[in-house]
């Protein structure tokens, strides 16, 4: 089975990634919060470093549960500085409980995140791409920039033209399996 060129087979949380959940779109708003969590905090860092740390940030961001994390104190913040199942950068971590307010704000404005995130790309539906290698795949896109610069406005930060990208390659508004990658037929 020929996968894309950049999921390291020796892997498994990685292969199950790629085979289960990258560009396959998804709807759910906790799903939506969780990668987007996932992909700020990886600024800087390996997606692998983030993957195998996801058990972590379940635990330490209560499920992704935008509701509860949106009320995170500095004494949260404090404790978490001190949770080696993340990463552990005051920045990441802050953002996380500004996002969630600025998600929850989000979802009372237009009734779901879900809804607000789909109109970013053409009918809501998935933008497929068939890379012919890594090298073919962008960093960002013309939708990256735009959902970034959405984002910042509505107080989101970690939300860079990149990271935007990589998290719309995350949760399916964007599938860019390369064209040999077995999913590239299903």
């Amino acid at each position: 089975m020929t996968r894309c060129a950049w999921v390291p087979e020796g892997d498994p949380l990685y292969v199950a990634y790629h085979d289960e959940e990258w560009g396959v779109p998804s709807r759910d708003e906790r799903h939506l919060f969780e990668m987007l969590v996932l992909e700020g905090a990886q600024a800087g860092l390996s997606w692998s470093t983030i993957l195998h740390k996801r058990d972590g940030y379940r635990r330490a961001f209560a499920g992704f549960d935008a509701k509860r994390v949106a009320r995170f104190g500095p004494n949260d913040v404090e404790r978490l500085m001190g949770d080696a199942g993340i990463v552990r950068n005051r920045l990441k971590i802050d953002s996380t409980v500004t996002n969630a307010q600025a998600f929850l704000a989000v979802q009372r404005e237009c009734g779901s995140f879900d809804r607000y995130l789909w109109s970013f790309v053409p009918n809501g539906e998935p933008i497929v791409s068939r890379p012919r290698t890594v090298g073919d795949l962008p960093s960002e896109t013309d939708a990256s920039r735009a959902l970034s610069k959405a984002l910042k406005k509505r107080g989101f930060s970690f939300v860079g033209p990149t990271i935007c990208y990589a998290f719309m390659q995350s949760v399916g508004l964007v599938d860019d399996h390369q064209v040999d990658c077995f999913l590239a037929r299903a």
